[in-house]
């Protein structure tokens, strides 16, 4: 059982808490939050960018390179090896009998390691021109192409056309390549082998504008004069073919070591070495076939830790990648059981209410109830929520506890002068205390609990207290309806209240496990809640704990849809985010208070391992994995398949869509809302996360959260017929015994388990129930038995009766 805490007495009221949480305002995690965000984007800027923009391609996909007047002659005539582009150019060609083997793309896990192997056995010596990507991939395959003599050069970084990127994208692509093979093998190389680049007459303006740029800043440009067009794979002889020299003059041969399958490439290189050898040829680095010194260089410090640190942040871009993919597929699945399950719980809920058993709790409950409304600064709704109680189609008496309001809340009660209705003023002390007030006050057994700006339905009451037929029902929850639903944000409350609240009440039903008795319309046993002490303010969430609380206890707790009242929902951002904040901590404190359950056997083990967990997964973890599902969903828009991520996003709405016709088909309305679904995904769907994390955070750093009083805007209405008297009319007495003067209830015991209910089966033989049946006339109830309470501040002013 719960351990209830004592409260101090005495005006004003302070809690003693065992520990002392700061009073603190949480604003560190917002910024450690936005510098994650910000991390995060980038890394995923730079992931996109590098794996999905351009990638290695065959190279003849850029088609034809267009002009070449602005090519010099000598460049276009002379050898493959360019330097000095930018201010007097000149090119260089291998010795004679001197071939370089080149192989771009690489380094490849499978294909370079073979490759080098081939080089050793033969004694041999190429140069490998990187793509970055790779070399952060496999920065191990770069220190063993350099340590087996081998020389590198910059094919940079994504595999691009250079000839078609702005300027500062082939800065970007050169300057990031050449930090990867620094951070990767600690040297820096001056060759550069543009992709798509093949023999120096098939250069044009704007390629020889792109060796212009390289050369300002420090590349000599490396084509080539022999293509063995492995890229294409046509057979091992047609690669050897492509790649034997005609005559004695100098070469440098392309191939790739990555890209693709490079099988034939292998193989063809284990012929061609041996076969150019015995001609009299050797092999030579592009260095050391064209005498150029030490073109590769150890890097300076601070290149090798940028470099270092590039690739670092790209691995873990890549994991970063992979995580948000698993957590995407985590919430997809969690999110479509979660419908599954609800839909069909709510199919079961509705067949067992519709038939006789699920009509029928028992005899018709006629005995009168107890209403009690909190209130604090309520007088825009007050005298609407009051008026419709008066008009109920139940004997009640309704008990009003002013909790310290400062605009005239209780005198305009007092003011309207209505039979039947009791106003009871008291300090500000909070929702809790005004609750315990009422429900010391009360003279009924049964008691309704409903919010200051809510309003009830003519039947709304005696539906809602039918359940207690069954003596194992110790509370109901009735069917909370947005009134203010006008708006947008309106709207989207409304379709939260009936597609989320409503449908998970349905499945709490039907499980067992109902966490929750809304503050806006609940009834309960007045007996059941002060076995349990009272109302509890250790929790925000004070409705939540108490109905925890009362199923720990062995009480059932039931929903009843039948019994609608209408409240004032949030009409801004801000309001709903106040709103919301509080019902997420409050309810992950009661969570937390309660997770005992998770372990005990009865009532409070379906509460523990059903619906604990069930809020543990569907109302903190998958809101908190609801940013993945955004992230994730704008990084495939901008760097993998649009058309596949807009389908998956259309597939979870039609989803949504589905439930929100079968709950707002459940409930009796129109679907008209439902038209603002996909809006809500963009808003609404983000500030309720953002809640959720606010609140998490919250919780793990020890805060406390204080109480944040709703915005009122008198959009409720008292319903036609519950007016007040005229003047000249003496005040009715009331049609229960008016109790003795309030002074507050004696201390109470802590929490202890309560006397166990029967357990629950369904009543033998129970009377039909006709739920419009009236009920008959009510003479007053028995005087209550004398309990123990609790301690509670003392009322400054004597009940009044009206």
């Amino acid at each position: 059982m719960t351990d209830r805490r004592r409260r101090d007495a005495a005006p004003p009221r302070r809690h003693n808490h065992r520990h002392n949480p700061r009073q603190i305002t949480p604003r560190t995690h917002w910024l450690l939050l936005s510098l994650l965000a910000v991390t995060l984007s980038a890394a995923l800027l730079l992931q996109g960018y590098t794996h999905h923009m351009f990638g290695i391609a065959s190279d003849d996909v850029t088609g034809a390179r267009g002009r070449n007047d602005t090519v010099p002659g000598q460049v276009v005539h002379g050898g493959p090896v360019i330097a000095d582009a930018a201010t007097s150019p000149h090119t260089a060609r291998p010795k004679a009998r001197t071939v370089a083997l080149t192989f771009d793309d690489g380094p490849d896990p499978v294909w370079t390691p073979r490759i080098l192997d081939v080089l050793r056995r033969n004694h041999v010596h190429a140069t490998f021109f990187v793509v970055g990507t790779q070399v952060v991939a496999h920065p191990e395959l770069v220190r063993r192409i350099l340590a087996d003599g081998n020389q590198v050069g910059v094919h940079t970084f994504t595999h691009p056309d250079l000839a078609r990127l702005a300027p500062w994208q082939r800065s970007l692509e050169l300057r990031e390549t050449q930090l990867a093979v620094a951070g990767a093998a600690g040297v820096t190389t001056a060759l550069l082998r543009p992709p798509f680049s093949s023999e120096n007459d098939a250069l044009s303006d704007a390629d020889w504008t792109v060796l212009k740029e390289a050369d300002a800043v420090g590349y000599v440009t490396v084509l080539t004069t022999r293509d063995a067009e492995d890229w294409q794979r046509p057979g091992v002889d047609r690669i050897v073919a492509n790649a034997t020299p005609h005559g004695h003059a100098g070469q440098i041969v392309l191939m790739h070591d990555a890209g693709g399958d490079r099988a034939q490439t292998v193989a063809a290189l284990d012929v061609l070495v041996p076969r150019l050898k015995a001609r009299g040829f050797r092999f030579a680095t592009v260095g050391d076939a064209v005498g150029m010194t030490a073109p590769v260089r150890p890097a300076g410090l601070r290149d090798h830790l940028q470099g270092l640190a590039l690739i670092w942040m790209l691995r873990g871009g890549d994991w970063i990648v992979w995580l948000l993919g698993v957590l995407m597929y985590a919430a997809g699945t969690i999110s479509v059981l979660r419908a599954v399950v609800v839909l069909i719980a709510a199919r079961r809920h509705r067949r067992l209410r519709a038939g006789r058993r699920g009509r029928s709790w028992g005899p018709p409950v006629t005995e009168p109830v107890s209403v009690i409304v909190p209130a604090h600064n309520e007088s825009a709704g007050i005298e609407a929520a009051v008026r419709s109680l008066l008009a109920s189609d139940h004997p009640v008496e309704i008990i009003v506890v002013d909790d310290g309001s400062t605009d005239g809340t209780a005198d305009l009660v007092e003011s309207l002068r209505l039979p039947g209705v009791r106003v009871i003023r008291q300090r500000n002390a909070g929702k809790p205390a005004a609750l315990n007030t009422g429900l010391a006050a009360a003279t009924c057994d049964l008691v309704v609990m409903v919010d200051g700006d809510t309003v009830f339905e003519s039947g709304t009451v005696r539906t809602l207290v039918q359940p207690f037929a069954d003596p194992r029902v110790g509370a109901v929850s009735g069917n909370a309806k947005v009134v203010n639903r006008g708006g947008l944000l309106g709207r989207w409350q409304h379709i939260e209240y009936v597609v989320g609240f409503n449908l998970d009440r349905r499945l709490f039903d039907l499980a067992e496990c109902m966490p929750t008795v809304p503050g806006a319309v609940g009834a309960f046993r007045r007996r059941a809640l002060l076995d349990l002490g009272g109302v509890s303010d250790v929790t925000l969430a004070e409705d939540t704990d108490l109905t925890m609380a009362l199923c720990r206890a062995g009480w059932r707790v039931v929903y009843e849809e039948g019994a609608k009242a209408w409240t004032e929902a949030p009409a801004s951002l801000n309001a709903l985010w106040r709103q919301r904040y509080r019902w997420c901590y409050g309810t992950l404190q009661a969570m937390w208070k309660h997770r005992g359950a998770l372990v005990q056997r009865g009532a409070a083990g379906k509460l523990g391992r059903r619906g604990l967990v069930y809020l543990l997964l569907f109302q903190v973890l998958l809101p908190l994995l609801a940013p993945v599902v955004d992230v994730f969903a704008v990084y495939g828009l901008v760097f993998l398949d649009p058309v596949r991520v807009i389908g998956l996003w259309l597939a979870f709405l039609l989803l949504q869509l589905v439930m929100g016709l079968y709950a707002f088909r459940l409930d009796g309305e129109r679907p008209g809302p439902l038209w603002s679904l996909p809006l809500q995904q963009f808003v609404y769907r983000q500030l309720m996360y953002l809640v959720v994390i606010q609140s998490v955070f919250t919780a793990v750093s020890g805060s406390r959260l204080r109480w944040q009083r709703m915005e009122r805007y008198g959009s409720l209405q008292a319903p036609v017929g519950a007016e007040a008297p005229p003047s000249d009319v003496a005040p009715q007495a009331p049609a229960f015994a008016a109790p003795a003067r309030y002074d507050g209830p004696p201390p109470p015991a802590p929490y202890g388990p309560v006397p166990q209910s029967a357990p629950y089966d369904a009543p033998a033989h129970p009377a039909p129930y006709d739920p419009f049946a009236r009920p008959a006339p009510y003479d007053g109830p028995p005087p209550p038995a004398p309990h123990d309470g609790y301690r509670q501040p003392t009322p400054y002013d004597t009940t009044q009766w009206y």
